[in-house]
């Protein structure tokens, strides 16, 4: 399946980033980005799918933000979307940053803007949708948050690209971590959050 449908309504996308061997300076670094995309509908329940790619020499701030563009590339019809990321770059640069550098001609105070070419692809994909950009938390015990980076770090040690979305494995994963009495106090309910979109993103040049 490519994308989630319209009638979804609000949909909630939560990614995560991997970049392993960020330590060592001689030698290739290989990443991976993913996300879990749902929906909730009274009557049916949750619908989810699952991202993931890779790449073979990056950063966690390249892989964060290409976290973001591929989930909502995904959704081709979609109206309203709350993402969840543990990554601060990649939170305040869209809720904030991106508007700072659109007012200077997209350059930061202190020069060029590093990875300007994702933020552009971001920033391009990210307009047309009413986005609320949360933060949470990293390895704090967040299943969601657990879970994408399960599949971040998976996909980064065998630099494995699902090509779209495919069917999710959360399922099957928060079933497997109850069976090892982990994260036993989750309930399987949409947030009560009132969602509050951030700022639209300004358009990216024509020039760059």
């Amino acid at each position: 399946m490519s994308a989630l449908s319209k009638d979804t309504g609000l949909v909630f996308i939560h990614a995560d980033e991997s970049c392993l061997g960020n330590q060592f300076s001689d030698r290739a670094t290989p990443g991976g980005a993913a996300g879990l995309i749902e929906s909730f509908d009274q009557e049916r329940g949750w619908t989810r799918r699952d991202y993931f790619l890779s790449a073979r020499d990056t950063t966690n701030n390249r892989m964060a933000l290409r976290s973001a563009i591929e989930g909502l590339a995904a959704l081709k019809t979609a109206e309203r979307v709350v993402f969840y990321s543990d990554s601060s770059y990649l939170s305040e640069g869209m809720k904030d940053w991106i508007h700072a550098w659109a007012a200077r001609g997209w350059r930061r105070k202190g020069g060029p803007i590093e990875n300007l070419e994702l933020w552009l692809r971001l920033v391009a994909v990210a307009a047309r949708y009413a986005v609320e950009w949360r933060w949470v938390r990293g390895h704090a015990g967040d299943p969601k948050n657990e879970y994408v980076n399960y599949l971040a770090v998976t996909a980064a040690k065998k630099q494995l690209t699902s090509s779209g979305l495919v069917e999710s494995g959360f399922s099957d994963w928060i079933e497997e971590q109850h069976e090892r009495e982990r994260l036993l106090d989750f309930l399987d309910l949409p947030p009560d959050r009132p969602f509050r979109a951030d700022r639209r993103p300004p358009k990216p040049p024509r020039h760059l």
